[in-house]
């Protein structure tokens, strides 16, 4: 008996959101060792930018979790998972190569979103058009435009606090190792990747829900509800990917072909 994607779906769907959230980060920490392992840095690269892309679709569905309130935004194990990539990198292979990393990721979205409002661009199909086997298609454009026609200013507030706090966590995580050297790999990977992920949080909150808003929030909101909503998080993520950090020097690649 072969099990269908719906039915891989659905057996997901009636598991408790909290246990498919901590598989997710195991999952996406297990796929960046292996993709270092077997693709050295080009793997790395490979996996940010696709985390970075798949990020930016997920966080268009909400999940209500029992640890808080209100419903929160998909997309914070996928884009967290991308610090311990750049984490990785750093230690590894370099600044430098972080750094590649990122703004590798970030022409990757950029490509990627412009291709998308091309393929909008073009005209639809009409019923009568679509008779004859092509009806499938008709509901099509639409659901393609609700993925991919992100409004200019969230766009713009994601793609500024992503560059803003990678480089940051870059910065920060080899200012730590110039200090340690090779000793307390858990302090830098933990350190620059929590005050990253609050930079990351403070520059979008703020850009999108106060700067680029029409209807801007209160602080008080801002502040509780959108920059430590998921900070907690991403916090408990930094601690969980820290046995990862450590196994990366077993499985790391240092001469890339």
């Amino acid at each position: 008996m072969s099990l269908s994607p719906a039915d891989l779906i659905a057996f997901l769907n009636g598991m408790p959101p909290e246990a498919l959230l901590l598989f997710q980060a195991l999952f996406c920490f297990g796929t960046i060792l292996v993709m270092v392992r077997l693709f050295g840095a080009a793997g790395l690269y490979l996996y940010i930018a696709t985390a970075v892309i798949a990020a930016n679709v997920e966080v268009l569905k909400a999940v209500q979790f029992s640890f808080y309130d209100h419903p929160v935004a998909m997309g914070t194990v996928l884009f967290g998972s991308t610090y311990l990539a750049t984490d990785i990198l750093t230690e590894h292979y370099g600044r430098q190569a972080a750094r590649r990393a990122i703004f590798l990721s970030f022409a990757a979205y950029l490509l990627f979103t412009l291709l998308m409002v091309l393929t909008l661009g073009f005209r639809p199909m009409n019923a009568e058009q679509a008779a004859g086997g092509m009806e499938w298609a008709l509901p099509m454009h639409d659901h393609i435009g609700a993925l991919f026609s992100p409004a200019p200013a969230l766009f713009a507030a994601g793609m500024t606090a992503y560059l803003t706090s990678q480089l940051f966590d870059v910065w920060v995580y080899q200012r730590i190792r110039g200090v340690t050297g090779d000793r307390h790999l858990w302090l830098r990977n933990n350190a620059s990747t929590m005050l990253s992920s609050l930079v990351d949080n403070v520059i979008f909150s703020v850009l999108a829900w106060v700067v680029f808003s029409p209807d801007p929030v209160g602080w008080e909101a801002l502040f509780y509800t959108y920059i430590l909503g998921t900070y907690g998080m991403r916090v408990a993520l930094t601690v969980l990917d820290t046995p990862f950090m450590y196994l990366s020097r077993r499985m790391v690649r240092r001469v890339d072909g």
